[in-house]
């Protein structure tokens, strides 16, 4: 084990910080066409958005869902291996496909994929490579690049899933304005809590 003083972590702490929020601000800029394209499909979305992800690329897309459904668009988390065992039978064709993939190479998560087009689902795919295989094979295409060096070893999803995390906190807020999803709206789904208590004191 390095011996490292605490001076030397308070600056390696810091510089982790400013590196990761550098690269979330470097987001705004990246913003295209793409963006209004998956919201359209959020919005026409019949059924349900599912949302999946491999390793941490699945912990952002349970935030991502948790997060749609507070926000007034219907969404839940599918784990991508189950879904090739079977799972993938909860996808209809009035669903969409939501995949968060770094690389888009995935064996489980491009085999998803193939299944929900075959049943009749939009495929959407959030990703570094547009060119990727899963890119391909998706009705639509966020790209989302993380810049600068902000993984241990460019491997270690730290920054680059607080990255992903951040556009799709942009969908969602976007989501929540567009569908008009007020305070009272969210109070019927979120009871409890500290939210729920706030919401209920304001509501006396």
């Amino acid at each position: 084990m390095k011996s490292t003083s605490t001076a030397q972590m308070m600056i390696q702490a810091r510089e982790v910080v400013t590196r990761e929020a550098q690269a979330v601000a470097a987001l705004a800029d990246q913003f295209d066409e793409s963006l209004a394209e998956v919201i359209t499909l959020f919005l026409n979305c019949a059924g349900h958005v599912l949302v999946t992800g491999a390793g941490t690329s699945h912990a952002i897309a349970l935030r991502f869902a948790h997060l749609l459904s507070c926000c007034g668009t219907p969404a839940l988390c599918i784990n991508a291996a189950d879904g090739i065992h079977g799972g993938s039978g909860a996808i209809t064709a009035s669903d969409v496909l939501y995949i968060i993939s770094k690389g888009g190479h995935s064996a489980e998560i491009n085999q998803l994929a193939q299944i929900a087009r075959a049943r009749g689902a939009t495929v959407i795919a959030q990703t570094e490579d547009p060119q990727s295989p899963l890119a391909q094979m998706s009705d639509a295409v966020f790209h989302v690049r993380t810049v600068g060096d902000v993984d241990p070893y460019g491997l270690i999803a730290t920054g680059s899933s607080l990255v992903n995390g951040a556009a799709g906190d942009a969908l969602c807020v976007l989501l929540l304005q567009l569908r008009g999803y007020s305070r009272d709206d969210f109070g019927m789904t979120h009871p409890g809590g500290a939210a729920g208590k706030k919401l209920a004191e304001e509501g006396k």
